[in-house]
């Protein structure tokens, strides 16, 4: 556990530390950061990944349904938590424990755990969790909303529609399918902005931890903090199982589903005027938390083949 500690969660937390480091000591536009990573880095990873990964079609779309129906349970799990408490709490801490940082944390993960291969399937998983969070984070959250995006299932349309990622992914999917090959300098600037990307969203997630304060914590928050980092991996491990997922699809997805509360999620919920204390304080307790157990996943993973 401790190799796996310092081999693949140190790299991790030591650049998201120095971003909340930074966050604390000084005033950042984490807006513009953000605006980076979303609109010009990730959809380059996704380009530049898509056309170079081996992962057959067949393989990314079985990942990808494993994915989603780990999503749901999880889902279910984080209202499970929630018996007994207001809507509005339920439908956060549903939210918490079923949209998870496949992105920020999860890439860097894959990447540093199984290498090149790994990333190119954590790169499908993150794809997938995109396009689902912004489907499923509007419709959870309900109707209201502050950024004019509409309520309901069309303004989720409408938010994963605005997502140059998914119009990236579809172009280079259009690519691979007519064997294109793009040229060589452009293919070189791709791989530029995609080297980038990784050490940004580390920098965002503690940039947005480091100015997110100490939310009041309870019981609750606690109780999905643990679904989220136990049951998620456990979740991952039937799903993928039942899925038919074998070798490095089935690690990463475990891997991927052990990962702490995505600060996406707090995000949608500000948008749409949801429990945003209740988000705020599983992301903390799950991202402090996450630095024992997914340890723990990785160092138990090699015993799955």
């Amino acid at each position: 556990m401790l190799q796996a500690l310092g081999n693949v969660l140190l790299p991790v937390m030591l650049v998201a530390g120095l971003g909340a480091l930074l966050s604390w000591r000084m005033p950042v536009d984490q807006g513009t950061v953000a605006r980076l990573t979303m609109y010009l880095l990730i959809p380059a990873l996704v380009l530049d990944v898509i056309l170079r990964t081996p992962v057959r079609a067949a393989e990314a779309a079985q990942l990808g349904a494993a994915y989603l129906l780990v999503m749901a349970a999880s889902l279910l799990l984080g209202w499970l938590c929630g018996l007994g408490r207001p809507g509005s709490e339920r439908r956060a801490l549903s939210a918490s424990v079923g949209i998870w940082n496949s992105g920020n944390m999860g890439l860097p993960m894959a990447l540093f755990a199984f290498g090149q291969a790994g990333f190119e399937r954590a790169t499908v998983v993150f794809l997938v969790s995109i396009v689902a969070m912004y489907v499923v984070g509007p419709a959870l959250f309900g109707s209201g909303t502050r950024g004019g995006t509409g309520g309901g299932w069309r303004g989720a349309l409408g938010a994963v529609l605005r997502l140059p990622t998914v119009w990236v992914a579809a172009a280079a999917l259009l690519l691979r399918a007519l064997d294109v090959t793009l040229p060589q300098g452009l293919s070189r600037g791709v791989s530029l902005l995609a080297q980038a990307t990784l050490p940004l969203v580390l920098l965002s997630l503690g940039l947005q931890l480091g100015a997110g304060g100490w939310p009041r914590l309870h019981g609750r928050l606690w109780l999905a903090a643990a679904a989220r980092l136990i049951g998620g991996p456990l979740l991952g491990l039937g799903v993928g199982a039942l899925c038919g997922l074998r070798g490095e699809s089935l690690a990463v997805l475990i891997l991927s589903a052990s990962m702490p509360t995505a600060v996406n999620a707090l995000l949608i919920a500000r948008e749409y005027d949801g429990d945003t204390d209740t988000v705020a304080g599983v992301v903390l307790l799950s991202t402090l938390g996450s630095v024992v157990t997914i340890a723990g996943v990785v160092a138990l993973l090699p015993r799955l083949g």
